[in-house]
């Protein structure tokens, strides 16, 4: 009877192990990302990745600069943010390599809607809200400067600068405290769907084009954890494929789960219109990007990163080719 017992014990604990034993094979990727319309499909990662053989421990950040400081702090292997983030972050000592371009664009210089402004040269003795060290804040400052426009966050030159949180911005245009913003989406979509800002431009007509949202890695995790970093990597192509091939499951995921119903279709439609999910980024965007922030000043680098020495799309190229994507 001790004999039967003992044998149904093991036979217990050898199903047991076996249960657990694809839990434990799942390896964990600590992702930092933002609270975008445009940085949905890289939340739906955490969604799809056992699927991949891995789990994915996603954390929020409210800035680029933010993502940065963690993964110096080494507690993210991968994060996401804007291009001037990143090479802000790689110019102060983050060990990282760019591995892709998950969106393109996403900004728009948005009008007080009562002044109704509509090009650059007419914010001159206006001010400007903006986020601080972001590509906006780069967008910005390339435009007005392309339009001769002198600029400062202290009155008496030709422009002053607010800045403000991303989440501010849309309140301060509405309050009157700003005559125009710099805008992430979806929310500057939502200002002028909301009918208290209008659009002035786009600003994708500077050397820097549609800025590429970028994917960094860690060194370390590039190098360390190959296997493990391919199976992300392929996630990632695995998400954004399905956001861009099918923008119903795209809408729902951003709008309910990112962000819980608080934007319109409206909202989400013109976001990625602006906005639109991609795979692709390459070492001259980014060192345009390096130069562009030099002669702006943004970022005040003591010493700028070069694109070639740390843009890394290799594991991206392998990725999308296994998986067929072009």
């Amino acid at each position: 009877m001790k004999r039967i017992k003992l044998q149904a014990a093991l036979c217990s604990a050898a199903v047991m192990t076996a249960a657990l034993a694809p839990a434990q094979a799942q390896e964990v990727v600590r992702l930092g990302n933002l609270k975008f319309a445009h940085y949905g499909a890289v939340s739906y990662i955490k969604e799809i990745a056992p699927k991949c053989g891995i789990k994915v421990d996603e954390r929020v950040f409210a800035k680029g600069l933010d993502v940065m400081q963690a993964i110096i702090a080494g507690e993210l292997d991968v994060g996401t943010t804007a291009s001037e983030a990143a090479i802000s972050g790689r110019a102060g000592g983050a060990p990282i390599y760019v591995v892709a371009g998950f969106a393109k664009g996403g900004a728009q210089l948005v009008s007080r809607a009562d002044l109704k402004l509509k090009s650059v040269k007419e914010l001159k003795g206006k001010k400007v809200g903006v986020t601080r060290g972001g590509i906006q804040e780069v967008l910005l400052l390339a435009e007005l400067q392309q339009n001769g426009l002198s600029v400062s966050d202290q009155p008496g030159k030709d422009v002053q600068l607010v800045f403000l949180a991303y989440a501010d911005l849309n309140q301060a245009l509405l309050g009157k405290q700003i005559d125009a913003m710099m805008q992430s989406e979806p929310q500057s979509s939502q200002a002028i769907n909301k009918g208290f800002g209008t659009e002035i431009i786009k600003p994708y007509d500077t050397p820097i084009g549609e800025p590429v949202r970028t994917m960094v890695m860690t060194e370390k995790f590039y190098k360390e954890k190959r296997p493990l970093a391919e199976k992300f990597m392929n996630c990632f192509v695995q998400a954004t494929k399905t956001f861009i091939d099918n923008k119903a499951i795209a809408e729902k995921y951003v709008r309910e789960v990112v962000f819980k119903g608080q934007i319109t279709k409206d909202d989400f439609d013109d976001a990625i219109g602006n906005s639109p999910y991609s795979y692709d980024i390459t070492p001259e965007h980014i060192q345009t990007t390096t130069d562009v922030m030099v002669k702006t000043g943004v970022g005040r680098m003591a010493k700028p990163p070069v694109a070639k020495d740390w843009v890394k799309t290799d594991l991206l190229e392998a990725a999308k080719k296994s998986l067929g994507v072009k």
